[in-house]
């Protein structure tokens, strides 16, 4: 059975995820505040950003660099992107 969240990045309620997304009180914060839609998008936003910066997720740098971008993404604050992406056309 789906669940829903009021999402903080869409303000409705939208389906929530199936489950925490990692351990730990953040991971908590996600599953209860943030849709399956906005994690989904999340997760292709953070592909791109730790392939074009070459990001090494060993580094706890470059992890508290996408903890930040993941935060800004959600609250709809300004983020960095892939400089090189240009979405699809929707025709």
């Amino acid at each position: 059975m789906s669940r829903t969240v009021f999402c903080k990045k869409y303000q409705q309620d939208l389906p929530g995820l199936p489950m925490p997304p990692y351990p730990g009180a953040k991971g908590q914060e996600i599953y209860n505040n943030v849709s399956l839609k906005a994690w989904q998008e999340w997760q292709k936003q953070q592909v791109m950003l730790i392939n074009e910066k070459q990001l090494n997720m060993a580094s706890a740098d470059d992890r508290q660099y996408l903890q930040e971008q993941m935060d800004r993404f959600m609250n709809n604050e300004s983020h960095d992107k892939a400089s090189g992406y240009v979405a699809p056309d929707s025709e």
